[in-house]
């Protein structure tokens, strides 16, 4: 009786401490192939969550700002912190919010993993392109040069449209 005892506290301690490391482990590789997809398909939005001005200090995002990518059309909805050269046309209008149809897309692998994205929309008078880095756990980040500002850089993450 007392090896019966033994054996089934074995078994549920085992349990306990595997299946966990089980399902995390399958959630990852789900986590990743719905990136893979998502990349590919280029279908997906880039939630940004820290900006990173060329002068001033990091800032942390506290609203929603993203760029949603689809094989027609980029919709950027990124604040902008840093030196204009030029006055903007329209001053009400931020200089990182645009929608584009009108862009070349292009995609290499990583040698370790991921993507580098290269974004030059071709409708829009600024910005001149936009270099995305997506890892494959997800995260990423985003350098924006421009004709009449200083570059800025966002870190975030990237998540499947739906």
């Amino acid at each position: 009786m007392n090896n019966i005892l033994k054996y089934s506290l074995f078994i549920w301690v085992f349990l306990a401490l595997a299946l966990p490391q089980t399902i995390s482990a399958q959630k990852k590789k789900d986590k990743k192939a719905a990136i893979t997809q998502a990349v590919q398909a280029q279908n997906y939005i880039f939630k940004a969550q820290t900006a990173l001005p060329q002068a001033g200090s990091t800032r942390q995002l506290t609203t929603d700002f993203d760029l949603r990518i689809s094989k027609d059309t980029i919709v950027s909805d990124l604040p902008y912190f840093g030196r204009a050269y030029t006055a903007p046309m329209n001053p009400s209008q931020g200089p990182l919010r645009f929608t584009s149809t009108d862009f070349d897309y292009s995609i290499t692998d990583r040698k370790k993993g991921g993507w580098d994205v290269v974004i030059t929309p071709k409708d829009t008078q600024d910005p001149r392109q936009l270099t995305l880095t997506i890892f494959d756990n997800g995260s990423a980040s985003v350098v924006v040069t421009s004709y009449n500002r200083q570059p800025i850089s966002f870190n975030g993450y990237v998540i499947a449209k739906r």
